[in-house]
């Protein structure tokens, strides 16, 4: 389970049965509990709704071959939630 931060947002996508992707650490050592899901977020819409903590940031990430990613990235705790990118959002459901 992700941090504080960033748990309200984990429980909701869980209970909406949006697929999870991945946790884990992801490449960057350092990092601690990264979760991937099969969606693309809304970060302006879920950061207004759930009132995001000031250490939680946007991490939007548009590899060119290593992948591609859109979510939130809690600096104090270094766990994450992310999504698709929107350019590579191929139909997914869109969480607002």
């Amino acid at each position: 389970m992700t941090c504080e931060h960033l748990r309200p947002l984990e429980e909701e996508l869980a209970a909406r049965c949006v697929p999870e992707t991945f946790r884990g650490e992801p490449w960057e050592t350092g990092t601690r509990e990264w979760v991937y899901f099969r969606c693309v977020l809304d970060l302006p819409a879920l950061r207004a709704r759930l009132a995001l903590a000031p250490c939680v940031v946007d991490h939007v990430h548009r590899g060119t071959h290593d992948g591609s990613e859109a979510g939130f990235e809690c600096q104090e705790h270094r766990d994450a939630i992310m999504g698709a990118h929107l350019e590579d959002s191929r139909d997914l459901p869109v969480i607002s």
